[in-house]
């Protein structure tokens, strides 16, 4: 389903895994942008596991994207993925609790106009 139906259907969040987003300048397209960040030696287990994937591979990858803190600081919100999934998972409800409280203000200051 095309984005922009997504969007104008009524959801008060649509989440996008976007590849290289910050280096596309896809991230002008969006309202806000979570970034997903590991330590890089849980980065590079993880990548690593995958078949297929060798170090020179993972190397290639990681010159292609922005460093971790820069991508960190042009986010809007981090999501911590190397202190367990439960942390993990928290940090998604905060987002979207924050999310839903700032949908909630812009749809009550439209109302009031």
């Amino acid at each position: 389903m095309p984005l922009f139906a997504i969007a104008s259907g009524g959801n008060a969040v649509v989440v996008l895994d976007v590849p290289l987003l910050f280096e596309t300048g896809g991230d002008r397209q969006c309202d806000y942008v979570a970034v997903v960040s590991a330590p890089g030696f849980i980065q590079r287990q993880r990548v690593l596991r995958r078949g297929g994937m060798s170090e020179r591979k993972f190397a290639g990858i990681l010159q292609k994207q922005l460093p971790d803190p820069q991508k960190r600081r042009r986010a809007d919100f981090i999501i911590p993925t190397g202190l367990g999934r439960a942390v993990t998972f928290r940090s998604i409800q905060s987002i979207i609790g924050q999310l839903n409280n700032r949908n909630k203000r812009t749809k009550n200051a439209r109302n009031r106009s």
